[in-house]
């Protein structure tokens, strides 16, 4: 069995959470009974900048939420996008959190919610509780980090790549991301017009086609060789401090 099946074994009664998954069975007993189930469409709307964050979200399955962040010229650019690995809204702080980003459903699907206030009571009960969060938060600021330096120093057609297989990792499996032109384009930070070049060049060399609303990778091998090694820079750093909960294609949890 792998480090990363250990680290999850015995959780499949849990939600498909990697990062709930992670806790031990006495720490998820202090949230459990506080965990509320409820299912995120494609563009709903968890937090606006200013709002008092008062609930956790924590994406299940193929579900993804963007960080997005607002603009003087009306656009709102993606950060970083967060699945099953994960969770969004009041990770480490206590007390009132205005949010500074907007944070928007990516792709819809399974959710469980959890007051920050039980989550605070967990943390104070249990010193593991509060290292679990605190590392989700280093492995977090890292996301953000790289992405930083990618924005700055990596082309559209790489930066587009590595999306694609970011968004890639954390659904069924099947090559089929249901990520439109529109969404990659804000995700990138430029024009549609840009995007569907870069979109046409992989689609004339057999990487990846395109139907309404999704894209579908065809050759993810060829994929990786076009995208920057960001997404791999990030699994190393999860590895490291939070080993079993960044998603992982050929070793996906059940």
């Amino acid at each position: 069995m792998t480090n990363r099946q250990t680290d999850l074994a015995g959780t499949s009664d849990r939600p498909f959470n990697n990062l709930l998954r992670r806790l031990n069975a006495a720490d998820y007993a202090l949230i459990a009974p506080h965990l509320v189930p409820v299912d995120g469409r494609a563009n709903d709307l968890f937090y606006n900048p200013g709002d008092d964050v008062q609930t956790v979200h924590f994406p299940c399955g193929p579900s993804l939420v963007a960080y997005m962040v607002p603009n003087e010229d009306g656009r709102d650019v993606e950060t970083i996008l967060v699945g099953r690995e994960g969770a969004v809204g009041g990770i480490v702080s206590q007390g009132f959190l205005p949010a500074y980003t907007r944070i928007t459903v990516k792709f819809g699907g399974p959710f469980v919610r959890l007051p920050i206030s039980k989550l605070d009571a967990a943390k104070l009960k249990s010193i593991s509780v509060r290292n679990i969060f605190a590392r989700y938060a280093d492995c977090l600021l890292a996301q953000i980090f790289q992405s930083t330096a990618c924005n700055a120093i990596h082309s559209i057609e790489q930066r587009a790549a590595k999306w694609i297989i970011s968004a890639m990792e954390r659904t069924d499996g099947d090559g089929v991301v249901p990520l439109t032109h529109e969404q990659l384009s804000t995700l990138l930070g430029v024009g549609r017009s840009y995007t569907s070049r870069v979109i046409q060049g992989f689609k004339a060399e057999g990487v990846l086609e395109t139907r309404r609303g999704a894209i579908m990778v065809r050759d993810p091998d060829r994929l990786r060789q076009r995208a920057c090694r960001c997404n791999d820079a990030v699994k190393d750093h999860f590895e490291e401090v939070l080993r079993g909960v960044y998603p992982k294609e050929d070793n996906p949890v059940n």
